[in-house]
């Protein structure tokens, strides 16, 4: 196997109940994803181009959670955070505590080919975007009214939590949980991040990350979206980029493990995700998406679904949610 491959995702953990026309959609916007990927790379685009392009288009339409449609601080705010990754010669930028960069994936970018660092946050970040005259936007851009009622949701469920955790027995006959994701039931977890792994026709990787983290976190909370290693990671062997509970990806350092235990295992690119979703997540839910070098796509996830889709040279093409 050979050739160019590109694989995007929308966030894991989707509600099981989530309306026919809202997962038409959000195939609607991967697929369309797909083939703007698809366009850049029979252009030769070289593959740290591609992924910019694509989780640009990701962060510009609100659907998913990152840019504009970003899950709510608990103060009702955005704070996003993204990371780009580039395989040929492990260069990386990353981002956090952006509140006003349009495209923070480009911010990203910029970190990693116009400074001296691989990671800026917060006042500095922004000031380092104004100083590139990067595209900039007051916060309720990022805003939309179904993240508003999202947030007054998720500080509704926080404030009843063990209803949702300990079965009740009053009557002698348990309630079942709902499935819970980073500390809130899956119909209220706004889906964790976007991102897109690419690899060239000269078999170059790269993987970006995007996010506006966790609905009703901290202000100040960073997620594992902008951590090298954790939720995005590319080198001369695979590309991969990670979504779900922040908290787990990061200990479990998931996206490099891929490319460890294909290094150091000598596992093929299907067989490690598999490895590190079973063996490095202990009871965290996450999923990830990743290439390899000779153009092979894989991905994988233990919790309701992720949002996905790839694409290969040779023709194949799928866009899915669940298992």
């Amino acid at each position: 196997m050979g050739g160019w491959a590109i694989v995007v995702h929308g966030g894991a953990g989707v509600d099981p109940n989530l309306p026919a026309e809202r997962q038409e959609e959000a195939k609607q916007l991967l697929t369309h994803c797909l083939n703007l990927g698809i366009s850049a790379l029979r252009s030769s685009l070289p593959a740290i181009d591609v992924v910019e392009l694509v989780v640009r288009e990701l962060e510009t339409n609100p659907f998913f959670n990152s840019g504009r449609g970003s899950a709510l601080t608990e103060k009702g705010t955005v704070e996003m955070e993204a990371s780009i990754m580039d395989g040929n010669g492990r260069r990386c930028g990353a981002v956090s505590g952006v509140t006003s960069v349009k495209n923070p994936i480009s911010l990203a970018r910029l970190v990693m080919d116009k400074s001296p660092h691989s990671y800026l946050a917060f006042s500095g970040a922004e000031a380092f975007a104004k100083k590139h005259d990067m595209e900039m936007v007051d916060n309720e851009y990022f805003i939309t009214e179904d993240n508003k009622g999202m947030l007054k949701q998720a500080k509704e469920a926080n404030t009843i939590l063990f209803d949702y955790r300990v079965p009740l027995d009053s009557c002698g006959a348990g309630v079942e949980s709902p499935i819970v994701m980073n500390g809130l039931p899956i119909s209220v977890y706004a889906p964790e991040t976007v991102g897109c792994a690419v690899v060239d026709s000269q078999g170059r990787c790269a993987a970006a990350t995007s996010t506006g983290g966790l609905m009703n976190k901290m202000m100040g909370r960073i997620g594992d979206s902008p951590l090298i290693g954790a939720g995005t990671y590319a080198c001369d062997l695979c590309g991969v980029s990670c979504t779900g509970e922040g908290e787990a990806i990061i200990r479990g350092t998931l996206a490099r493990d891929v490319a460890a235990v294909m290094e150091y295992k000598g596992l093929g690119l299907q067989e490690a995700v598999d490895f590190v979703v079973k063996e490095r997540l202990d009871e965290g839910k996450a999923g990830l998406i990743a290439v390899s070098k000779t153009g092979e796509v894989a991905y994988g996830f233990n919790c309701v679904g992720m949002f996905r889709g790839c694409a290969t040279e040779d023709g194949f093409m799928e866009v899915g949610i669940w298992e």
